[in-house]
């Protein structure tokens, strides 16, 4: 028998909405290359993560892990605060 670990995915992003209980919304952003350009253009996507402590505040920078569904729209748990908002 062998043991097979999965490799989550992990994300850093920041935090823009707190106000669901044990949940914050994240907003994650990349950078593409536009294809017959060439220039570089900032995209964004926003997830729900779980926040079981309810210790992360609005501004926060957060890394989150990819997790099973725990709900409809959250799929995502926060592993750390990487820094706290001013």
């Amino acid at each position: 028998m062998s043991t097979t670990e999965s490799v989550k995915s992990t994300r850093v992003g920041q935090v823009i909405s707190n106000k669901a209980d044990k949940t914050v919304t994240v907003k994650l952003e990349r950078q593409i290359k536009h294809e017959v350009y060439g220039k570089y253009i900032k995209r964004s996507s926003k997830v729900h993560a779980h926040d079981e402590e309810n210790s992360c505040s609005e501004g926060d920078l957060v890394r989150i892990e990819q997790c099973r569904p725990m709900s409809k729209t959250k799929a995502w748990r926060v592993v750390e605060i990487v820094k706290r908002a001013q």
